[in-house]
């Protein structure tokens, strides 16, 4: 019996080393969390190696799930660095204490809206959102041009969101909530839901579905709208940058980026990766490879992307996202919008 019992804790022992050995990889091998799809990654992960021999173990998901796996192994960090979609849930995992600071200067360069105020954090790329449309069902006049909009009945059963539980959209929301209060975005979200859009699992039925005159218009990421235009077929759609007038809220851009996780077993070599992507020809590779936008107006943008510089932003910091980013989920639901 004992025999058994030492046979089964060494089993279980183990276990544990391999499973951790399979977040940590190797020694001195840098080991990424990614909220972003691998084939947007993988091209500067091999840049970096090859240009400083420095390995790198990518495991790629949903940031969200790798943001409550960090909180988790806080205590025993099983990985560098987080590369995610949205500020919010980078901010979120700065107030819960699990991210390093980082004084870099190579981060002076970047907008303060567009990191963290301890620079444990930073934006890499600008994901603006706007209306797409297509023009062959609705005219730029007839289209909504604030957010507000949408709750206009005159739109009822003629646009389309992402669900509920979508990082952009929870992020969007928080942000209109810094801007208009928690009762006047509970409005805006019950009027949405009244006039009864088409909810898709992700952006990407959006666009199609815009592309191929199966609804009017919809509420999408700029990056969405470029990839249409690269389509071989059903590309002839357009594009309104909505809230700009001199008394709106200007367009909520949100930022992928990357986070460095606290007491992280290889912080120098994390530190060495976001300065080189940090890099002006990284910074344009990490935006163009998605289709989004540089930060940094003067980095090269795609030939039919607008510049950051080319349309009115709404100036929140993105780490004011990071206090009311869970809640906003609670308050969505709360306004009849939910998963």
């Amino acid at each position: 019996m004992r025999k058994t019992m030492l046979l089964f804790l060494l089993i279980l022992m183990v276990a544990s080393i391999w499973t951790e050995t399979q977040a940590w990889g190797n020694e001195g091998e840098l080991v990424i969390y990614s909220g972003r799809k691998e084939k947007f990654v993988l091209p500067l992960i091999e840049k970096f190696e090859q240009e400083t021999g420095i390995k790198v173990k990518l495991l790629s998901g949903k940031a969200t799930q790798y943001a409550h796996r960090i909180i988790e192994e806080q205590k025993r960090p099983q990985a560098d660095l987080l590369l995610a979609n949205d500020a919010g849930v980078m901010e979120y995992l700065r107030l819960q204490g699990v991210l390093a600071p980082n004084n870099d200067p190579i981060l002076n360069q970047i907008p303060a809206n567009f990191k963290a105020v301890d620079g444990s954090w930073v934006g890499l790329s600008a994901r603006a959102r706007i209306f797409m449309y297509n023009p062959k069902l609705i005219s730029e006049e007839e289209m909504p041009h604030s957010i507000f909009d949408l709750a206009d009945p005159k739109y009822k059963g003629k646009f389309a969101i992402a669900r509920a539980g979508n990082e952009s959209v929870i992020s969007h929301f928080a942000a209109i909530r810094a801007y208009a209060g928690d009762e006047k975005t509970k409005e805006l979200i019950r009027g949405i839901m009244a006039n009864e859009p088409i909810i898709t699992h992700g952006h990407t039925d959006i666009r199609k579905a815009v592309g191929a005159g199966e609804i009017a218009f919809g509420l999408v990421n700029n990056y969405y709208f470029h990839l249409q235009l690269e389509e071989k077929t059903n590309n002839d759609v357009k594009a309104i940058y909505p809230d700009q007038g001199p008394d709106q809220m200007g367009v909520f851009v949100n930022v992928a980026g990357v986070a460095l996780i606290k007491n992280a077993p290889h912080q120098k070599e994390a530190k060495k990766f976001i300065r080189f992507l940090l890099q002006p020809e990284q910074q344009k590779m990490f935006a163009w490879i998605s289709k989004e936008t540089p930060i940094l107006p003067e980095i090269e943008t795609l030939e039919y992307a607008k510049k950051i510089n080319e349309y009115k932003v709404f100036e929140l910091p993105l780490s004011k996202l990071g206090p009311v980013w869970n809640d906003t989920i609670k308050l969505m639901e709360e306004a009849g919008f939910s998963e």
